[in-house]
């Protein structure tokens, strides 16, 4: 096999198990926003973030319907009546701290209430709002 080819090959192979490690490992919520904010090339905004949080979007819910006008508090599920951890992270540490799951809950959130996903300009707005929610 020609050199160069395996070379390629490896650095791309590297390149790759570097990416899924970065992406498995946990995040803060800090390094969430960032993300968004570059997905979105825009800065967040914690008023359009409230804003969006409390508003209905053409849909029956808005995220406030289960998790509260301010999420400082435990909610519950509007249909199950399942309880619901806080939402900000100073009044959960465990929220935001896994990307994996943040996306799992962010894609099926945005579809119960927009009836679609949300936008990194949307994610990065909520969470910079939940952000500034201190004990």
């Amino acid at each position: 096999m020609n050199p160069s080819i395996i070379t390629r090959t490896l650095v791309v192979a590297l390149l790759a198990g570097a990416a899924l490690t970065a992406a498995a490992r946990a995040a803060t919520p800090a390094e969430l926003l960032t993300g968004y904010s570059a997905q979105a090339s825009a800065a967040a905004d914690a008023n359009r973030g409230q804003q969006f949080f409390t508003a209905r979007h053409g849909k029956e819910w808005s995220c406030a319907t289960c998790h509260g006008a301010v999420p400082t508090q435990p909610g519950k599920h509007a249909t199950t009546s399942k309880p619901v951890s806080a939402l900000a992270p100073a009044f959960n540490a465990e929220r935001f701290t896994d990307a994996a799951k943040v996306e799992k809950w962010f894609r099926r959130n945005c579809n119960d209430v927009l009836g679609r996903e949300c936008s990194a300009s949307e994610k990065a707005d909520v969470l910079s709002w939940l952000i500034t929610l201190k004990r």
